[in-house]
């Protein structure tokens, strides 16, 4: 019977783990440089805790069950309401602001398109209990320099930054009310992926009438800060914040990467100020990562109020988009060294030798049992590893040994004694 993987799911076969590694490399590195702690917590949530988080519509969206004990669980779909249960189970007790990040496999059904999985490996960026705008700056650098480090430019994609409080401005200073500002936050968020026709439908349906439909449609058109300064006659504090993280970013050398979008708004409604998502240059794909400023989520699952910033940066995407521009290399040639034997009466000789390069910390791949030298070297070169060291009676009665360079061709001979009494080994 063929068994695949469950629709929506991935099997990570070696050469794809090398793929994954390479994101999650870049993903950690930055994180770290960037001053992220790393956290996790479990796979598995309470369904109370989820939809509590995102409202009861998220129960057709994820994977629930009921254990044993007849609690309600389910596998997590994202990684924000854990980090808010971990951060006020321990509120007093945290050092602020905290900034943690981490890498979970998250869960979620929903209908499958490009770019969209029903599992996916998500980088969490997030920095709680700091109002400054340094957040953000922080929180968008470790991002991008991620995505520097797998090869991309500001060629290849862009950070488009619009803001929930603005746009809130906006709508006070065009006679919108408030009450439908969330609504039409949600329906806006589907601009680019729905038809301006379904978008006035929606907007309709949500009582707005024609005059304040066409409102709305209007302020997506803005392109500039200094358009929507003209129509709020002033600089309120929301376009501060914006100006101000536009400015740190061109401090650090990152201001290319970013461009102010007012219709970049975030489909969940506890983003409060500040919004974000990241976008192949082409726009052939969805978004590389989003986030945002959030206020009131640790307040709404009974912790203290607190004001935080995250970001998601998805693996499914930017695998994608890699792929696309050429960074990725299924072909990676393994830097370690394969070693083999003709016969059990070398197998010593190659263990001792194997050991002792894996104390030097050399990755080593030790052949099981005796193999002749032409499938040696065929089995080498499918694997993929630079170096070889081939065992044969030979080399045990001169007492010489071969380290060869299976992409180059050139060969660096040792003594015995050097490779198992712990002399460095150059195999530049």
């Amino acid at each position: 019977m063929d068994f695949a993987p469950p629709r929506g799911m991935r099997d990570f076969y070696p050469e794809e783990m090398r793929v994954r590694n390479m994101i999650f490399d870049a993903w950690k590195k930055a994180a770290r440089l960037y001053g992220f702690e790393e956290y996790d917590a479990p796979v598995v949530e309470s369904e109370e805790l989820l939809t509590r988080k995102s409202g009861e519509e998220i129960i057709d969206q994820i994977y629930h069950f009921t254990d044993k004990s007849n609690r309600r669980l389910a596998l997590r779909p994202e990684m924000t309401p854990s980090l808010a249960r971990m951060v006020i189970s321990r509120q007093k007790m945290l050092t602020y602001p905290l900034k943690w990040f981490c890498t979970p496999q998250c869960f979620r059904y929903e209908r499958m398109t490009k770019g969209r999985k029903r599992e996916h490996f998500q980088w969490n960026l997030d920095i709680v209990g700091e109002e400054s705008i340094m957040a953000e700056a922080e929180v968008l650098g470790a991002a991008i320099t991620a995505l520097k480090f797998m090869g991309l430019t500001a060629r290849d994609f862009k950070v488009r930054i619009g803001s929930r409080r603005l746009l809130a401005d906006l709508f006070q200073a065009t006679g919108l009310a408030e009450t439908h500002f969330l609504p039409t936050c949600l329906v806006l968020d589907k601009m680019g992926k729905i038809t301006e026709t379904e978008i006035k439908q929606l907007l309709s349906a949500e009582k707005l009438t024609d005059d304040e439909i066409t409102k709305v449609l209007e302020l997506m058109q803005i392109r500039s800060l200094s358009q929507a300064s003209s129509l709020l006659k002033s600089t309120p504090k929301s376009i501060q914040d914006v100006q101000e993280l536009f400015s740190i970013m061109a401090a650090t050398g990152l201001g290319d990467f970013l461009e102010f979008d007012i219709s970049i708004i975030r489909g969940l409604d506890y983003y409060t100020g500040i919004v974000f998502e990241a976008f192949d240059t082409d726009r052939q794909f969805r978004a590389i990562f989003g986030g945002g400023r959030y206020d009131n989520l640790l307040s709404a699952l009974g912790g203290e109020k607190m004001t935080s910033i995250g970001l998601g940066f998805g693996d499914v995407v930017v695998r994608e988009l890699l792929e696309a521009k050429g960074k990725i290399n299924l072909e990676v040639t393994n830097n370690g060294v394969f070693i083999g034997y003709m016969d059990l009466a070398q197998r010593e000789f190659a263990v001792k030798i194997a050991q002792s390069l894996r104390n030097q910390g050399l990755d080593v791949n030790l052949s099981l049992v005796p193999e002749k030298p032409k499938k040696f070297f065929s089995k080498g070169d499918k694997l993929k590893i630079r170096y070889s060291i081939y065992i044969g009676p030979d080399e045990v009665n001169s007492g010489t040994f071969t380290i060869k360079n299976m992409v180059t061709g050139t060969e660096k001979n040792y003594a015995y004694g050097q490779l198992v009494q712990g002399s460095v080994i150059d195999l530049n």
